[in-house]
């Protein structure tokens, strides 16, 4: 059940960002725009309080309770840019502005490094997140599944910082058309 609430909660964030970028870009309504994108976070709250109230009800956590809770830290962390992003595609779609530069060089690798905070802030959520749930259903036995995923965590920060290193030691080049 948590599984699908992820699914509606991933599909529904998108919906809220495409419907708020649509009011702003096509309808021309900023307002309503705003009050769509703000709904995005909104969420968030959502999906955790299904998992919370799904525990705290009698079930057992499953890795669906940990991805819910790392799709939060996601949300959070790097939701700002996931809008940003794509407020620019609808922004050069529909308003003619000009696309964003490709990074290469020190400044992709600076890009990464922005990256591993954030996903070091994206885990750091979960963990939280996961220790809550853990201390509010106080029930071992029901949350040995939520204690699995922390390790998990730690792989995805480790990847991230592999990620950047590897763009600092080797710097990404861009290609002659990227540069215009």
């Amino acid at each position: 059940m948590i599984l699908l609430a992820i699914i509606a909660c991933e599909v529904g964030f998108w919906v809220a960002i495409i419907a708020g970028l649509a009011a702003r870009y096509l309808a021309g309504r900023p307002r309503l725009g705003s009050v769509l994108l703000v709904a995005a976070p909104v969420i968030d709250v959502v999906l955790l309080v299904l998992v919370a109230v799904d525990l705290i009800g009698g079930g057992t956590a499953s890795w669906h309770h940990g991805l819910a809770a790392l799709y939060i830290g996601v949300s959070i962390a790097y939701g700002r840019r996931m809008i940003s992003w794509a407020d620019a595609k609808f922004a050069v779609r529909f308003r003619g502005a000009p696309p964003r530069p490709t990074l290469g060089g020190m400044a992709y690798a600076l890009a990464c490094w922005k990256d591993v905070a954030r996903t070091t802030l994206a885990a750091g959520i979960a963990a939280a997140i996961l220790y809550g749930l853990i201390w509010i259903v106080a029930a071992p036995e029901r949350t040995a599944e939520l204690d699995a995923f922390f390790p998990i965590l730690g792989v995805i920060v480790g990847v991230e910082l592999l990620w950047a290193i590897s763009y600092t030691l080797w710097p990404k080049k861009v290609s002659a058309d990227a540069r215009g």
